[in-house]
């Protein structure tokens, strides 16, 4: 494995978007691909300075601050993916929004929010090879690998903060479609259970309902009522892990096209009419924006797989 050497020594003044972040994860995003304990190696040895004197890791950056940045050897990782490769040049037909803030994009079924796992780049390294003038670009919330949909993008630090907030104060709406097994009661309305993450001895995480886990709580309407399933619309309160495939399986209606938490009988038939992908998009989003702030909304539409699977069964 070659190694490389960041540049020469880099002096980075601080503006307002990068202030009040600790310095190590200022660090991390400036020397990407360096491990976190050569980051505190440098900042322990004095290496790194901040207006010409030594910090501690957990300094906050201010305004105006100058960041002093030593060269740094590092193995030379995988190169960043091109942005010719078909895939990654594929997503720039799925952006549905875009400014100097935040990209809202209608990730496709198939590909993981990021790389890691096995899979050499995600949608975050796809979309940082698109943009490679961009100076930050992060992801605001995730999606699960096989679920397609609306997935928001921030291109500025404070936006980042400025769209978790919303996260956590409940201002960002976020509803999804889902095809689920048999009829969904027209008078349930929400599903409330709590829900563990547990890891497998194969590394795969596996998430239930069990009394000791974290609150979790998710509202549904049906959309459609097809001969043995439902199109439902399901709106997370909470953000948990794989929340709305649980929270179906839980009420007695497994999402078509699950490989975690589906029902085998009802999967074979909908393989039977071309659903080869779990049937869970993101559908719609609305939230602030974090510049104007005003509210705005944006909806991703059905891809093609989807679209012959609803056309492909009988409305009762």
């Amino acid at each position: 494995m070659k190694e490389q050497t960041s540049q020469k020594v880099q002096f980075v003044t601080i503006d307002a978007d990068m202030a009040g972040q600790r310095i190590d994860n200022f660090l991390r995003t400036q020397l990407k691909g360096v491990p976190k304990s050569m980051i505190y190696r440098i900042l322990r040895k004095g290496e790194v300075r901040v207006n010409k004197g030594r910090v501690k890791p957990e300094y906050k950056l201010a305004a105006e601050d100058i960041v002093r940045i030593p060269p740094v050897r590092v193995s030379e990782g995988a190169p960043a993916p091109s942005p010719k490769l078909d895939k990654i040049a594929a997503l720039e037909s799925q952006i549905l929004f875009e400014d100097e803030r935040l990209i809202v994009i209608n990730k496709p079924s198939g590909i993981a929010v990021h790389g890691g796992s096995g899979l050499s780049f995600g949608l975050i390294e796809g979309l940082r090879a698109l943009r490679p003038q961009a100076k930050f670009m992060e992801l605001v919330h995730r999606l699960d690998r096989e679920t397609s949909g609306c997935i928001l993008i921030a291109k500025k630090r404070s936006a980042l903060r400025h769209m978790h907030e919303q996260l956590r104060t409940g201002k960002m709406d976020k509803r999804y479609q889902a095809l689920v097994a048999g009829q969904w009661p027209s008078t349930r309305f929400k599903v409330k259970a709590p829900l563990r993450k547990n890891v497998l001895q194969s590394g795969e995480r596996m998430v239930s309902v069990s009394d000791d886990g974290k609150p979790s709580e998710t509202r549904y309407r049906i959309l459609q009522e097809y001969n043995g399933a439902s199109l439902v619309e399901a709106s997370p309160i909470t953000g948990r892990t794989h929340q709305i495939r649980v929270h179906c399986l839980h009420a007695g209606h497994p999402i078509g096209g699950d490989p975690k938490y589906g029902d085998a009988e009802f999967d074979n038939k909908m393989r039977q009419i071309g659903l080869s992908r779990l049937f869970l998009h993101a559908h719609s989003i609305s939230l602030i924006h974090p510049g104007s702030e005003e509210r705005i909304k944006f909806s991703a539409p059905l891809d093609a797989t989807l679209t012959a699977t609803l056309n492909a069964l009988t409305v009762k």
